[in-house]
């Protein structure tokens, strides 16, 4: 069964969620990979504001291609969550509650995940092109000199994840 999740969301929407479950994601969600997130870090560690309020927030690991014409952005599918470890525990308690990406997290990650009542879902990897289709806006907001690292603000429309780490540290990556 399909769960509708409007972003950003709730922690008691968030703890709703298990490991398992598909959801479709409508609302806005942020985009960030390797160097906005370092980027981000060292914001905060000058006292600094990061560039959009991360409270109920999701960022999807993601660089897009160029938007073909007509279309907001081009193929939009996941990088390896794994790269953004040594940041997320940090964003993760500063009140983000969601990630999107693929690929295993490290276990202070997941322990991030648990004391924030936070989820981690994935997308399909190799299906960005098909992925692309539930982004109906897509804004440039931080980073610009980043270039597709930059971060972006997405509008989405029944984007299509998986959870695979819930509020309650179940991870589909370790179930035997």
């Amino acid at each position: 069964m399909e769960k509708k999740l409007t972003v950003p969301f709730t922690k008691e929407e968030a703890k709703t969620l298990k490991a398992g479950d598909m959801v479709s994601l409508t609302g806005t969600i942020y985009t960030a990979r390797d160097a906005a997130h370092k980027r981000m870090a060292e914001t905060l560690a000058k006292g600094e504001a990061l560039p959009f309020d991360i409270e109920g927030n999701v960022i999807y690991y993601m660089g897009p291609s160029p938007a073909r014409e007509g279309r907001p952005i081009g193929s939009a599918g996941p990088t390896t969550a794994g790269r953004m470890d040594k940041y997320t525990p940090q964003l993760l308690d500063l009140g983000m509650l969601g990630m999107i990406g693929k690929g295993k997290r490290t276990d202070a990650v997941k322990e991030a995940v648990v004391r924030n009542g936070a989820v981690y879902f994935a997308a399909i990897g190799g299906a960005g092109a098909l992925l692309s289709k539930a982004i109906t806006a897509s804004e440039v907001i931080a980073y610009d000199d980043l270039g597709t690292e930059a971060i972006r603000k997405l509008t989405v429309r029944d984007f299509p994840v998986i959870v695979v780490m819930d509020s309650e540290g179940t991870d589909l990556y370790k179930r035997e």
